[in-house]
Order: structure tokens, then C-alpha cells, then sequence
């Protein structure tokens, strides 16, 4: 997802233009102003809606940065106007991910890509990976010991980046925008990173997962979704034109066709029938998954469509290896079974209990030792294909100490992942607000705690009593439901000050020093 940049301001002609349309004598200014104003109950109505749409937008601390926590599982930006990827994908590029805190704090005006979430990442915000000038606000800062104005850092050099970090998303290397974007991506698990033919947890569109591209659907003829008021289609050989009322039924039936998602291509499970999948090319870098295809809890091997000679020939022969592998893990299983009977003692109706209890403490030291479910399993399909699985297939993987192996460099494949979510923000109550504690007065009180002592006495009394005099002013406008106007406002401030008693005792003093002076009114 990509936030828009922030909006161009006015040059001096339109400056003028406005200035010049918005100018109007004081007291049309002042009427106009009264007549938009808002009672004090519609206006702490608004405050807290706004403050509730910033929850939702934001619902989670944007206070610290994710790098003193490590490598994690987390979700990651990529900022576009620190970074900009070169034109030519074969130019050098130096890619770089934030974390959601620092997405906002510190990239919060800038071109971001929403990348969702990557696996053993630590974000890179106040690293060598940007400029000296775009700083972390969040981390303290070792030199200053405060907060902000952290540059220049090592970066983890764990962190894998994929294309998606020049905002280039799937196999077609589509560069993705979230408003002109139809029909759902898909996240591939991942078993390894681009640097050894995997993806790195690439997304994906549906019609490219088997050869189609993107956009395939637009080819395709549109089916009726049945709207036709209880009438059936009709075939019209006559070219005369249909009337406006038939032309606006067809304009709302193409608009709607518009808003609806494409439909999946055939082949595609639906959305119900998986939970997580693994793209062809980490199948083609790891093919000893392709057994799974179709076993319980795997659906059946969603093919990309090529159809070249030396692809396939080269396929079968991947195959036959594959199985070859599978026989010989078979025969080394049934001859470790042969010599584990082998060494088991052999027990006559003549032996002595002594000899029993024996037997029965050596068969408790033998471990269990499981079959290989992959002897069970049909050949492999042969091709490129994408392999889709429910939530529970970690619970149907083999883990014979012949598979295990396999198993145990993909830490996602034995056990779910945990992704790191930064703590709710403080005032994520329903009163609360997305910057820290609440609502605008209750951050107000939070921040005295940060002021001396004597000044937030003093700040406090001020505050007290400057309420406790407004408190009628307010009070009489809440009972009687009238707006608040701005005459209103400035009257009561001005008897506040004592305005108008500060005027008259300078004009008696006035003319008892007998001075005069310029009026300049």
C-alpha cells in the first residue's frame, strides 16, 4: 500500500485568488462565522469521531522502533522517496525496510510500499541503508543519550530483500498500486529467498500462478450475473440503437462489473478451500515437497502452463531422480527395521521372570522409529506447479529421520510462525486516541509530567481557574442548545481581560497627564 505524498501548496497567484474571494467585511466575516459554528456537545462529538477514525487507521503505538528488539517477523515498508529504485531493474540498488513505527514518525510524508510481513527482518530506518539526513526519531541516541537523531548505524546484514522493496510485486514484476489494483494477491510461505530460486515471500496474482498473467480475465467473455428484470437475453439482429433507458440499465450493469472482483482462473482452488501455498518457484528449489500434492490436507498441484521440450524432458529426468531417492530411502528404512529386529531377544515359554523383566526393560530403550509416509504417497506430478495446503498441514508432514532433515532448515514448515504486532497504542479505549493517552485533554495532563514542578503548579492553577470561569459562559449556551458564535467568544474574552474597564481607566488617566496622541484609526 502506498501513501499518497503530501499535497503541493497554493503558489502566490491562487494565494491571491483566494485571499481576494475569501475577503469580506468584518461584519458579513463574523455573521458567516456564526452561522457555521457548533454547539459545545457537537463539537466534543466530532473531536472524538476524529479521534476514533485515527485509532482505526492506527490502532497500534507508534512510539518505539522495532531495531533493539532484532530480527523478527513483523511488517515492513519500503520507503520510495529515501530509496528510489533506478529505472533499470540491472542497476545497483540499495533497498531498505522500516518498521511500522518508523513508517510513520520518521517516513510518515514520504512514497511508502506496503510490503506486509517478512520473516527475520530488523528494520533499517537510521542505518547506513539511507542518508545521513534521514534520521530514526524513535531510537535513543548513544552520543546524546536522547531520543531522535539516529544516522549512520550498521544494519543487520541478515536482512533478505526481494523485489518487493522496489514496489514490484508477483512474476510478472507488476508495480503495484493499491487503487488501481482488482481481485486479490496471494502471499507465497516461502521456502528460501531470490538468491537461491525461491521468491521471499513474494505475492502473487492468481492468473500468473498458472501462466495466464495478470490480466487474463479481460479476454474473456463477460458472463450476466442474471440481472435482467425476469426477462431473458434476446439476440438482436436490428442495428438501431436501443433507447436511453436501456442505456442506463447497461451503464449501471458495467459499472457494477467494474466494482466485482475478477473471477479466479480455472485450475485456481477458491479462497476457502486454502490457508497458505508455496509458489512454483520454491517448489522447483525444494522439490521433494512435490510428493505432497494431493496427500491429505495438500490440494492437487496447480500447474503453470508451459509447454517446451527441454522443460519437460529436464522435468522428468528431476522426477526420476526423485523417485530413485524415495526407493532408496524406503530400502534403508526396512533395513534398519530388519537389524532393529535382529538385535530384539528371543523369549521361550521356559524362561525364568528374571528374563522377562529383562526383555520388557530393553524393548523401552529402543526408540520409537517412524515409517516414512512418503513410501505411501503416489509418484510426484511432473511439471511446474504451485501447491496449496490448509492451516493444519504441518501435522501431516513425514518427520521419518529420513525426512526430518528436510524439514529442519524450514523452521515455518514444523511449527506456525509468530508475527510481532507493536503493543496497542495507549488510548486505544473507546475514548482514547491513537498519539499516546486518550483523548486531547487527557494528553494535555500527561504532558506536566514532563514540565517543573512549580511551572505545572502553577500551569494547573491557571488552568482551574480559567475553567471555573468559563464554566457559566459554556454552561448557558449547553442548556438552551445555541450555537456559539464568534462575537459571542470575543465578547466574553474581552470581559475576561477586562477589556473594556482597561479602556475607560486609560482614558481617564489621559486626560489627567493631559497628553494627547495620534489616533491611527
Amino acid at each position: 500500500m502506498t501513501m499518497d505524498p503530501p499535497s503541493v501548496p497554493n503558489t502566490s497567484r491562487e494565494a491571491v485568488e483566494a485571499s481576494s474571494n475569501t475577503s469580506r467585511p468584518r461584519t458579513q466575516s463574523l455573521s458567516q462565522r456564526s452561522d457555521d459554528s457548533q454547539t459545545a456537545a457537537d463539537f466534543i462529538r466530532d473531536q472524538l469521531q476524529l479521534e476514533a477514525d485515527a485509532r482505526e487507521a492506527l490502532p497500534y503505538s507508534i512510539e518505539n522502533c522495532t531495531k533493539p528488539l532484532g530480527s523478527l517477523r513483523q511488517n515492513v515498508f519500503a520507503c520510495l522517496t529515501c530509496n528510489p529504485p533506478p529505472a533499470n531493474s540491472s542497476d545497483p540498488y540499495n533497498p531498505a525496510g522500516v518498521c511500522y513505527s518508523c513508517s510513520v514518525q520518521c517516513h510518515g510524508e514520504h512514497e511508502l510500499v506496503e510490503i506486509f510481513q517478512k520473516r527475520n527482518f530488523t528494520c533499517d530506518c537510521g542505518t547506513t541503508r539511507f542518508t545521513p539526513e534521514q534520521q530514526c526519531t524513535l531510537r535513543i541516541n548513544p552520543e546524546t543519550n536522547t531520543k531522535g537523531g539516529v544516522h549512520s548505524e550498521q544494519p543487520d546484514p541478515n536482512n533478505k530483500y526481494n523485489q518487493n522493496f522496489r514496489n514490484r510485486f508477483c512474476s510478472c514484476s507488476i508495480d503495484y498500486k493499491p487503487h488501481e489494483q482488482k481481485g486479490t494477491m496471494f502471499q507465497c510461505l516461502g521456502l528460501d529467498t531470490h538468491e537461491t530460486g525461491g521468491c521471499g515471500e513474494d505475492w502473487y496474482h492468481p492468473g500468473c500462478l498458472v501462466g495466464l498473467g495478470p490480466n487474463w480475465y479481460e479476454n474473456q467473455p463477460k458472463v450476466s450475473n442474471g440481472n435482467s428484470n425476469g426477462t431473458l437475453p434476446t439476440i438482436s439482429e436490428d442495428p438501431t440503437p436501443q433507447n436511453d433507458a436501456t442505456q442506463q440499465v447497461n451503464g449501471h450493469q458495467e459499472a457494477e462489473e467494474d466494482d466485482e472482483d475478477p473471477p479466479l482462473p480455472e485450475g485456481f482452488p477458491s479462497e476457502d478451500e486454502f490457508d497458505h501455498f508455496l509458489c512454483y518457484k520454491c517448489v522447483e528449489a525444494y522439490p521433494w515437497i512435490k510428493r505432497y500434492a494431493g496427500t491429505p490436507r495438500f490440494l492437487p498441484a496447480v500447474f503453470l502452463q508451459k509447454d517446451t521440450e527441454a522443460s519437460s524432458s529436464k522435468k522428468r529426468k528431476l522426477q526420476d531422480n526423485e523417485q530413485s531417492e524415495d526407493s532408496e530411502r524406503s530400502k534403508r528404512i526396512k533395513n534398519e527395521s530388519e537389524e532393529v529386529g535382529a538385535i530384539l531377544p528371543v523369549t521361550n515359554s521356559d524362561d525364568t521372570t528374571s528374563q522377562v523383566k529383562h526383555e520388557d526393560q530393553k524393548k523401552e530403550e529402543i526408540p520409537h522409529i517412524p515409517e516414512c509416509k512418503l513410501a505411501s504417497f503416489p509418484p510426484a506430478p511432473t511439471g511446474q506447479f504451485s501447491l496449496f495446503f490448509t492451516s493444519d498441514f504441518r501435522d501431516h508432514l513425514c518427520r521419518c529421520a529420513s525426512c526430518f532433515p528436510d524439514l529442519q532448515v524450514h523452521p515455518q514448515l514444523l511449527e506456525e510462525e509468530e508475527a510481532y504486532e507493536p503493543p496497542l497504542s495507549d488510548g486505544g479505549s473507546e475514548q482514547g486516541s491513537t498519539h499516546g493517552s486518550g483523548s486531547l485533554y487527557e494528553r494535555g495532563e500527561s504532558a506536566l509530567k514532563n514540565v517543573d514542578r512549580v511551572r505545572a503548579i502553577e500551569g494547573v492553577m491557571a488552568y482551574n481557574h480559567l475553567k471555573e470561569r468559563l464554566k457559566p459562559f459554556f454552561q448557558q449556551f449547553a442548556e438552551s442548545g445555541k450555537a456559539i458564535g464568534a462575537e459571542d467568544i470575543k465578547e466574553y474574552f474581552a470581559k475576561l481581560r477586562g477589556d473594556e474597564q482597561a479602556i475607560k481607566d486609560a482614558g481617564e488617566a489621559a486626560r489627567e497627564d493631559h497628553r494627547q496622541e495620534q489616533s491611527g484609526y
